[in-house]
């Protein structure tokens, strides 16, 4: 039997069962054609009755009894409503290739290695800059889901070069002050507000001149709340 006929068989039993698949092959033994094509539509019935969900798909019943004539080895002979053929969808499968090296950092896989790749082919300095933002973001979050714990950004950077060949870097201390390799729910990096101090300055001096009014307020607030005794009118 040829490969693709092996592997068709293989695909079918898996399908339907072993015990449809050996039924499906008795049928070639059964010389009276009426008697043969009985059991055909009762095998078809059968394999509706295990398998429901086959009536929603579209030509069901064609493609049952397509399957019928693939596993009988194309040798079914029987008054079949439909015209019965094998289905080239069904033939041999083709060699997956795979990967010949793994990733570098396990932590990042492959994807992140490709977005380096693409990210090195953009011209525009903005463009690369942000880019490299992004797959930072991503390679902290792809750290703290491998390692369970957190990664420094630091870290993250010395990773990032790693993989780029030195061709991907940023300033780590823009990356620790607007905190660019944290997510936030818009999926921007959180925001960075520069302190103003002279607005600080004001602010410790109005905190600190509060307390003094306070306290002056309540010493001439106790000063006028306190009364002179009346005397007795005589």
């Amino acid at each position: 039997m040829p490969l693709p006929s092996l592997h068709k068989h293989e695909l079918l039993q898996r399908e339907y069962g072993q015990s449809t698949f050996q039924l499906v092959q008795q049928l070639r033994d059964i010389e009276d054609r009426a008697e043969r094509t009985r059991r055909a539509q009762q095998i078809v019935q059968m394999i509706f009755w295990l398998q429901p969900t086959l009536r929603d798909q579209p030509d069901a019943q064609q493609k049952v009894w397509n399957h019928l004539f693939e596993m009988a080895d194309g040798e079914l002979d029987v008054d079949a409503p439909f015209p019965l053929a094998a289905q080239s969808s069904l033939a041999a499968p083709q060699r997956v290739v795979y990967p010949s090296r793994g990733p570098k950092l396990r932590a990042y896989g492959r994807a992140v290695e490709q977005l380096i790749e693409q990210a090195l082919t953009l011209a525009d300095p903005a463009e690369r800059e942000q880019a490299t933002i992004i797959i930072g973001r991503t390679m902290k979050f792809l750290y703290r889901s491998h390692n369970k714990e957190n990664a420094k950004d630091v870290t993250i950077l010395k990773h990032l070069r790693e993989l780029s060949g030195g061709q991907l870097t940023l300033d780590p201390a823009q990356v620790d002050a607007q905190n660019l390799f944290e997510f936030t729910p818009n999926g921007r990096p959180a925001p960075f507000i520069v302190p103003q101090p002279r607005q600080q300055e004001r602010g410790e001096v109005r905190r600190g001149g509060g307390g003094n009014n306070r306290r002056d307020k309540q010493r001439r607030g106790g000063k006028k709340g306190r009364q002179e005794p009346q005397q007795p009118p005589q």
